[in-house]
This record gives structure tokens, sequence and C-alpha cells, in this order.
């Protein structure tokens, strides 16, 4: 078995790569999905933010607002670190037992890891988790737009991107790289080409 990790940086459609990895048959876990479960109300990351940040990053329903909490940590990178130790171990926990899990059910098979931070952990940390590197490739230009399109405003937009390491930095760790700038056909025929050479046995 093999495990790739897609990481890149935000609005490189990451989640859009990995949904094309998906469709191809590989094993799909989404750091971000584990992250928002590992927050869920009477959890111990719940607890640790509400400690951490007081519980007016509450909504009503006892759920953290994920937007409010968003815009904190994003101005702040100390919070943001502080956050990231909150969740992170409880999203790395989870993460192995789905791997044990899989392995088991399909030891020939391929699993793909969504995980937008996989570098910011470091790469030596990053090569403990996964054995294959795909960075997600896009401009800083295509980027911004992106977010923007989700109605994230321009300077929040940009100091978003600032926060993590940046995307060209990214690809000198990587196995392969897979530009995203084009259209999504031109993505996916990148993808096939990936997936069959990791399901042929990881070669770069």
């Amino acid at each position: 078995m093999i495990i790739a990790g897609i990481t890149g940086t935000i609005g490189t459609g990451k989640s859009t790569v990995a949904g094309m990895f998906g469709e191809l048959g590989a094993f799909i876990i989404d750091a971000d999905k584990l992250a928002r479960e590992a927050v869920e109300p009477g959890k111990p990351a719940w607890q640790g933010i509400i400690d951490y940040f007081g519980r007016d990053i509450l909504n009503s329903d006892q759920t953290v607002n994920r937007q409010l909490l968003a815009d904190i940590v994003f101005r702040d990178r100390g919070k943001l670190q502080n956050l990231n130790s909150i969740v992170h171990p409880e999203v790395l926990r989870e993460d192995l037992r789905l791997v044990e899990e899989r392995k088991s059910a399909d030891p020939e098979g391929l699993i793909v890891k969504d995980i937008p931070l996989l570098l910011e952990m470091g790469p030596d940390v990053a090569k403990l988790l996964v054995d294959k590197i795909i960075v997600v490739y896009a401009s800083a230009e295509v980027q911004l737009k992106r977010l923007i399109a989700r109605g994230i405003e321009g300077a929040d937009a940009r100091s978003r991107i600032k926060t993590q390491i940046p995307v060209q930095d990214k690809t000198q760790f990587a196995d392969f790289v897979i530009n995203n700038d084009g259209t999504l056909e031109e993505t996916r025929l990148q993808v096939k080409n990936i997936y069959a050479r990791l399901m042929a046995g990881g070669s770069t």
C-alpha cells in the first residue's frame, strides 16, 4: 500500500484534486473533515478550544463558530499555533486509526490524504505520515481570485495566504506537482497520470 499526501496552500484546489483521486479509486482521508469532527461538542479538542479562546467562540448550539475562530487565528500566528496544538493530536489519532483500518481492508490499495498543513509540520514529520507528497500549485493571482469567489474579502484573503508556506516553496519537497491554474480537464489528466504511477509502485 502507498500513502500519498496532497498539500498546497489555501485556494490552490487541494480538495478538488483529492476528489479526482477518489473518483479513480483512492481512499481519501480529509484532514479538514477530521478536524471538524475533532471539535464537536464534548470532545477533548472542543474543550481545549474553550479553555484557550473562551466560551464566546461557541454558537448557541455549543458548536465552535468556525468563521469567528478563523478570523481570530488568521490574524494572530501565535493563536493559530495554539489552535493547531489543540486540534492536531486528535486529528493524527483518527488519521492513524483510519490508515490501519484501510490497510486491513485493502492492502494493495492507495490512500490519499488531503492535508493542507502537511509541510507546515516539517518535511521530516510529513514523511512519517505519507510515502509520497503531491503539491497542488496555483499562482498567487488564481489563489486570490478563488478566495474572493468564496466570499472572503481581498485583504483577509491575502492574510490567510500569508499564514502558510508559499506554495512555490512547498514544491521543492514534492514527489509530484500538479499545476491547477488551468481547466479542470487539464488538472484531471495530471491526476490520472500520477494515480497510474502511484498504483505502479510510486515512481516519480
